[in-house]
């Protein structure tokens, strides 16, 4: 099987490289390769390697700045993505995208099914939920959209690394404690895409996260008791909860996402470890790196 995986250095992308199975035959581009938001080089690139399958692990992901930057945000997560969709048609690949949680407002109350109603609250969560529509529409059956949340790696932008910067040169660090959702590490979001992959028949929209569900803070405090435990941090400091509204972050976020993943894992014969064994090895990872 042929494989073109795009966003190869994102967290998703390097997860997928370094968890390929054997019968996967990869070429793994980063945006200096292959931009999505030029058309004409997508095209090319696609022709040129003729993939059996096109892994979409590229994005524009930085929630707050998209307020600011709308047109850049869909340019990558929406229009990029649809010059990929495209280009994958063309050469008859199938396709497996990521998108998000935050195609969702969290008024729902219980977690999300595949099938629920989307209503995204910011510029973000838009470009992301057109962008599940490019791939569906260009594509249909040969496309599985795969929704995740809160991803982390043990390196790269995220939550983990920024707070265990955060925990080491500050007295005290609050977090926000009254948005829900589920902590997801790339390592467990790339053994479901490959999954994914050896299920011809799985298409459409499905959730993926790892079990359980924590607010923010409770991730946060959590990164403090398992990043001390691991040796990471000498010092740690104290974490502190604070609301939404005090934190007054640009783009709004919803306040429960939580993704309902059953069907997937029915589908996949597969059960995530919950949240926090997949931190505490992640972590690991980091001590040993």
């Amino acid at each position: 099987m042929r494989v073109l995986i795009a966003g190869a250095d994102g967290q998703i992308g390097r997860a997928l490289i370094s968890g390929a199975p054997p019968h996967a035959q990869v070429r793994a581009l980063g945006r200096a390769r292959l931009d999505l938001t030029h058309p004409a080089e997508v095209a090319g690139i696609v022709r040129e390697i003729r993939p059996d399958l096109v892994v979409n692990a590229a994005g524009y992901t930085a929630v707050d700045r998209a307020e600011t930057e709308p047109e850049t945000a869909c340019a990558v997560n929406q229009e990029g993505t649809g010059h990929l969709a495209g280009a994958a048609l063309e050469v008859g690949a199938r396709m497996i995208h990521f998108s998000t949680d935050y195609v969702f407002d969290g008024n729902q109350g219980r977690p999300y099914l595949p099938d629920d109603r989307t209503n995204p609250l910011n510029v973000y969560g838009i470009t992301k939920l057109a962008g599940e529509g490019a791939v569906l529409g260009a594509l249909g059956e040969r496309a599985a959209v795969i929704r995740t949340a809160w991803v982390y790696a043990a390196g790269g932008h995220n939550f983990v690394c920024t707070m265990l910067r955060l925990l080491g040169e500050r007295e005290r660090v609050t977090v926000v404690s009254d948005q829900i959702g589920t902590p997801t590490s790339a390592a467990s979001v790339a053994r479901a895409a490959w999954a994914v992959a050896d299920s011809a028949d799985l298409h459409g929209i499905v959730h993926w996260t790892d079990g359980g569900v924590a607010s923010w803070y409770d991730f946060a405090v959590a990164i403090r008791e398992e990043a001390l435990e691991a040796g990471l941090l000498a010092h740690a400091a104290e974490v502190l909860p604070i609301s939404t509204e005090a934190f007054a972050a640009h783009a709004r976020r919803p306040r429960y996402s939580v993704l309902d993943c059953s069907a997937t894992q029915g589908r996949l014969g597969m059960v995530p470890d919950h949240w926090r064994v997949a931190l505490a090895r992640t972590l690991r990872e980091l001590v040993h790196a």
